[in-house]
């Protein structure tokens, strides 16, 4: 079975505060009189669902066409970290995280927030430093969470971003994680192939493994 775990691109929805919000603008309709109907796209590359390449916080980082897919399809871990207010180094090793993962997506209290919220949240869960230090660690190259940003908003400097960026790991941002059970997965994360890009917008499953 496969579980769609991307977020809607719609108007209104949440955007981290000084991105480009997401705008789906009419071009041509078929009940104005075009031959056919047809849309612009206006967008930042952190829009809704979406990949952080290392480049973003790293300028010796891959950019988004420098990443192979292979990196973003394969067997996964969604832990359930409900409850807590950040993501810290102790709440993952508590986790029960199966120490051969490479891909973790971290199920928290935001998934609660898609479609009830069109405003970003300034208050939503994000890992600490130690945490991204942890992740850094035990090798995990995909890390993924269930809102706009790993890090935690207001912080007086990127840290998190930082750490994983400067050690070339994947961040997937914007997951909805409703509704699916801490356990093995395989995940399927295919972003638009933009050349020379810092992030790209993604679609993103899980395929339930028998």
């Amino acid at each position: 079975m496969l579980i769609d775990i991307s977020v809607p691109l719609r108007q209104p929805m949440p955007t981290y505060p000084g991105d480009a919000p997401f705008e789906l603008i009419p071009v041509a309709r078929i009940a104005e009189g075009a031959i056919a109907n047809g849309s612009q796209l206006r967008l930042g590359t952190h829009s809704g669902t979406h990949i952080d390449a290392p480049w973003h916080f790293d300028d010796a980082g891959k950019r988004v066409h420098e990443i192979p897919l292979a990196r973003l399809v394969g067997y996964a871990y969604v832990a359930d970290l409900r409850g807590l207010p950040q993501i810290t180094a102790d709440a993952l090793e508590n986790a029960r995280i199966p120490p051969t993962i490479t891909r973790l997506l971290l199920r928290t209290d935001n998934s609660a927030l898609w479609g009830r919220e069109t405003e970003f949240n300034k208050a939503h869960v994000a890992l600490t430093p130690d945490a991204a230090e942890w992740i850094v660690r035990r090798a995990i190259d995909v890390i993924g969470i269930d809102y706009l940003s790993v890090e935690l908003y207001g912080a007086s400097k990127p840290e998190v971003h930082h750490i994983l960026c400067g050690a070339g790991k994947i961040i997937i941002e914007g997951l909805n994680l409703s509704g699916v059970e801490a356990g093995a997965y395989e995940l399927l994360c295919l972003p638009l192939l933009i050349e020379g890009a810092d992030g790209a917008p993604a679609r993103v499953a899980l395929r339930t493994l028998r």
